[in-house]
């Protein structure tokens, strides 16, 4: 067990998928959790059902208004007067094929752009200077194989991107930060069994045929990536910084 005690925690996206299990490990570990969602309350208040009320903060924020994620930021650090780890992982995984109408194109631009990249851009942004002015911190971003690899459904070339996009952000970060006591991890999943993948399955011929291209046969448990976020947020692999870990069963190594 990870002992997160004394730790505030901000998670972005807390209220499904990946964000829901990665808050109840969190808590688990001790962790003081400032748990955003943007608007599904009902999914964030019961993935940090078993966190003590003095340890949990639950911060509404839509990624799509332009000021939402420095609003994020300053409500979590007014909290307990500090952060020690950021968690990016809010996303959307908007679909449009590139011989669809103009206005679906755009809009699936438009929304994995700032929500995936644009947002958690200045989230990072007012972590790093708060770490360079206060003894370090850990951030920890969420990306995909689909960052490295691209994206085995062809409709989903904006959420690809944004991914690739956040992806070179943190890897600048880890570098140019390393001596103030940055730590930077980035955790790229493949296919793992979360809401937006089950829709992306649809248009691949559903799980069987998903399940069919995986070298283990199975999807990822979001539980599993939620319990590395766990282990990141401790910092004890301090010269892990940098890496992207990746999460996808050997079906696509490098």
């Amino acid at each position: 067990m990870i002992d997160l005690t004394g730790k505030v925690v901000l998670l972005t996206g807390a209220s499904s998928g990946i964000g829901f299990e990665t808050a109840r490990s969190l808590g688990r570990s001790g962790a003081h959790v400032i748990a955003h969602y943007s608007s599904h309350r009902a999914g964030a208040v019961e993935a940090t059902a078993e966190i003590p009320e003095d340890h949990k903060l639950l911060l509404q924020a839509d990624f799509t208004q332009a000021e939402s994620a420095r609003s994020l930021w300053n409500e979590g650090l007014a909290w307990r007067n500090k952060i020690d780890v950021v968690v990016c992982n809010a996303a959307v995984m908007p679909q449009s094929a590139i011989g669809g109408s103009d206005q679906d194109w755009n809009q699936a631009w438009s929304e994995a752009l700032e929500i995936n990249v644009v947002q958690p851009a200045h989230l990072i942004r007012e972590a790093v200077n708060f770490y360079v002015e206060n003894q370090g911190g850990i951030l920890i971003a969420i990306s995909s194989w689909a960052a490295q690899r691209g994206a085995s459904n062809a409709n989903l070339m904006a959420y690809s991107a944004s991914k690739a996009a956040l992806a070179a952000m943190v890897k600048t970060v880890a570098r140019a930060h390393a001596k103030d006591d940055v730590l930077v991890y980035l955790v790229a999943p493949g296919v793992v069994r979360t809401e937006m993948s089950m829709a992306s399955a649809r248009n691949q011929g559903g799980e069987e045929a998903v399940t069919a291209t995986l070298a283990m046969g199975e999807w990822v448990p979001p539980s599993e990536i939620a319990d590395l976020v766990t282990y990141l947020s401790s910092g004890v692999c301090r010269h892990l910084t940098g890496a992207t870990l990746d999460v996808n069963g050997a079906t696509y190594v490098r």
